[in-house]
Parts: structure tokens; sequence; C-alpha cells
């Protein structure tokens, strides 16, 4: 990868939807080069997807929860069955093994505080977990989808 293919998706980070020619002017190449650049990082798995990102408070999914999980168990099986259930769970747009004093990190987007409730008791129904400790963000002061290169 060189200073090119970083222009292009620097660009393509702001704004997925810019047009080849835009996207070629910007870093400095061909239309054609441009678009090559961009199949082969999408063939290698660079660019994974270009997605549209929405506005969680006009869609009112305003409550942004961070829960921080503790398991006694740590077996194969159990992560398997922890990794199925979570992902059924439309409400988890993140979730992180971690190194320290908790197992898993989980970032959960819902409309409100009774919605979390709700969540909260359908994921400790469906699997056996030591510890749940949630905290609610109280103000978003940055959030980016951008990678710094």
């Amino acid at each position: 990868m060189d200073a090119i293919d970083r222009k292009i998706l620097a660009r393509l980070q702001e704004d997925s939807s810019s047009p080849v020619a835009d996207l070629a002017e910007h870093a400095g190449c061909s239309r054609t080069a441009c678009w090559r650049r961009i199949k082969s990082m999408e063939e290698t798995g660079i660019i994974r997807r270009q997605v549209a990102l929405l506005d969680r408070e006009k869609l009112d999914l305003s409550v942004t929860v961070f829960v921080a999980i503790k398991t006694s168990r740590h077996d194969v099986g159990w992560l398997q069955k922890f990794a199925d259930t979570v992902e059924r769970f439309p409400e988890i747009t993140e979730l992180y093994r971690m190194s320290g004093d908790i197992d898993y990190l989980l970032k959960v987007v819902v409309p409100d505080v009774a919605a979390y409730d709700r969540f909260y008791q359908r994921l400790i129904q469906r699997i056996d977990l030591s510890d749940v400790s949630s905290n609610f963000a109280m103000e978003e002061i940055k959030f980016t989808t951008a990678l710094p290169l």
C-alpha cells in the first residue's frame, strides 16, 4: 500500500459513495488506475465493505450502554455458545474479548433504559454469566469509523 492507496482510502472513509473520478483526482492518478486499486483492495480484504452510517438519534436509538461481562467459564463450548447468542442480538453493535478485570465488553444501542432492561433480561436467560455491569454513556464526545492511515 502506497500514498495513493492511502489517499483513496481516506476519501472513501469520508464518503464511500464518492465517484471514482473524484477519488482519482484527489489521489493524483487516472480513473482506471484508481478503479483497479479499489478493486485490488476489495479483493485483498483491505476494503471489507461499504455501508451507510445512520443517525441513531433520528432512529430513536439514543442510549448507548457499555456492558462489562465476567464469566467463570472459559472453555471452547461456552465461548461458541456465547458468540452464537450475542450474534442474535441486533442491539449489540460491538463485542470485544478483553484483558484485565473483565472478560468481554459489549456496546449496546437501544431507545431507552426500559429497552435495555428487556435486552438484559433476554441476554441472561440465554447464557450463563458470572457478573454483568452496565455503564450508560452520558454524552458521545467523539465517534468515527475512520481508521488512522
